[in-house]
């Protein structure tokens, strides 16, 4: 005997395709022609500008790592994996140059630690505001990056990076 009445997976259905229409059937108090003429090269352009920026943010971490590991040669072995991997980060968002002059590295190989740490997550929680601005595909990668980076700044404060 087969099912009657509204399965979960109807209702679900249902459900989107009503969301969909009230979604499409918004507006703004812009002219329909004006909204989407346009709109792509808008779109290309804020995307690469958020890349740029996320890059540039990315690469003053690497530029920290290394500054870290000149300051201090005896944490090479413990930061220069995770500093390979925001490279790494730095060239999936399209950036390759140095960003800036490296902020000053602690004297303390401990507090460099914790330093790279902070910067990691400050670092994270950037990429991870920006989902809201990113097309799907720079959303995907820009979730990636930043659970890279909190996984980083887990690994650093809680000694598992030495």
């Amino acid at each position: 005997m087969g099912r009657t009445g509204t399965t979960r997976r109807r209702a679900l259905i249902l459900t989107g395709a009503a969301a969909t229409a009230l979604l499409t059937g918004c507006s703004t108090d812009e002219p329909e022609g004006r909204r989407t003429a346009g709109s792509a090269p808008d779109a290309a352009r804020a995307e690469a500008a958020l890349r740029r920026r996320l890059a540039a943010t990315s690469g003053a971490l690497r530029d920290q790592y290394d500054a870290a590991i000149r300051q201090h040669p005896a944490l090479a072995g413990q930061l220069t994996a995770l500093r390979t991997a925001v490279a790494e980060h730095v060239t999936a968002l399209g950036g390759t140059t140095r960003v800036a002059p490296p902020v000053p590295v602690p004297a303390d190989a401990g507090a460099a630690v914790k330093a790279l740490a902070a910067t990691e997550r400050r670092t994270s929680d950037a990429h991870t505001a920006a989902l809201v601005d990113a097309e799907p595909e720079l959303a995907r990668l820009l979730a990636s990056v930043a659970a890279a980076g909190a996984a980083h700044a887990y690994l650093l404060t809680k000694g598992g990076a030495r």
